[in-house]
Order: C-alpha cells, then sequence, then structure tokens
C-alpha cells in the first residue's frame, strides 16, 4: 500500500499542502490537521498541490469542503481529470478555484508531521466528512446516507 506524504509551506497569506499518494481515508485526519494549524498561523488561502495525487476520495473531500468555510479560497494546483471529476459529480467544483502550472511553493515544501490517527478519529472524520458532502449538496444524500449510517453505528460499537 502507498502511503500518502503530506508536504507544506505556509507564508503569510498562503498556505500550500502538497498531496504526493492518493488523498484518501488513511490521510484525511492528518490533511484535516495540518490544513487547520496552517490556516491558524494565517494562511487565508489554501492552495493544494495535487499534481502528484492520482485519485481522491469521498472522505477526504468531505474534510476539504469543510475547509472551505474557514478560508477565503482553496485553490486546487494540477488536479488530474479523476479528482476533477468526483468534485463535479459531487456538485462541489463550484465551492473551489482549479489551477494549472508550476508550484510557486516548491523550494519551500517540508514533510508535515502525521499523527497515525487511530481508527475512531479516521471513523468520526469520515462521518464528518460524509455529512458535510451531504449538507453542500442534497443529491448526495442518496450516496453517502448509508455510508454515513453505517459509519454511526460503526463509532457507537466502538463505544
Amino acid at each position: 500500500m502507498m502511503n500518502t506524504q503530506l508536504q507544506v509551506a505556509v507564508t503569510e497569506s498562503v498556505a500550500c499542502i502538497r498531496v504526493e499518494g492518493p488523498a484518501n481515508f488513511a490521510v484525511s485526519v492528518d490533511f484535516k490537521s495540518v490544513a487547520t494549524q496552517c490556516c491558524d498561523a494565517g494562511g487565508r488561502v489554501l492552495l493544494l498541490d495535487l499534481a502528484a495525487c492520482p485519485n481522491m476520495d469521498s472522505t477526504f473531500l468531505g474534510i476539504l469542503v469543510g475547509l472551505t468555510g474557514k478560508l477565503d479560497r482553496i485553490e486546487l494546483l494540477n488536479p488530474c481529470e479523476r479528482v476533477t471529476d468526483l468534485l463535479e459529480n459531487l456538485g462541489v467544483l463550484d465551492l473551489m478555484s482549479v489551477g494549472q502550472g508550476v508550484n510557486p511553493f516548491d523550494d519551500r515544501l517540508e514533510t508535515a508531521d502525521t499523527t497515525q490517527a487511530d481508527k475512531r478519529a479516521l471513523t468520526e472524520a469520515s462521518l464528518e466528512a460524509h455529512k458535510l458532502l451531504m449538507e453542500v449538496n442534497p443529491d448526495n444524500v442518496p450516496k453517502f446516507k448509508d455510508v454515513a449510517q453505517f459509519l454511526a453505528e460503526d463509532l457507537e460499537r466502538q463505544g
């Protein structure tokens, strides 16, 4: 299994996070904490470099959508067609801007600290992410209501 790496660079007005590998459930909690820290540190625009990201799942996307309200702007840099299609299909592409080109922060990126989130944290993040996706677009309810219910029940079982 390929581990996804997050790399970060923060300036006064921009937080740049580069995702190397799949943007998925497993990296979602780390992404959320890194992004939240960056934004607290003053980056009001999030530049998400997806040039090395082959795909994204709904948990990661939901967390990204959750950040849209906390930031002035989220720009996706060089997302592949598969990622853009996902955002379009789930009706959230208009919450972000998409750009192509060179990452201006390439030479400043440093590997982000990861938390090795436990199962409970991952389940909670995934549940929150799917609820957000249903909130921002009612068309997503039939796609995710069973997932959300499963995750909620899973959390109860975990106690």
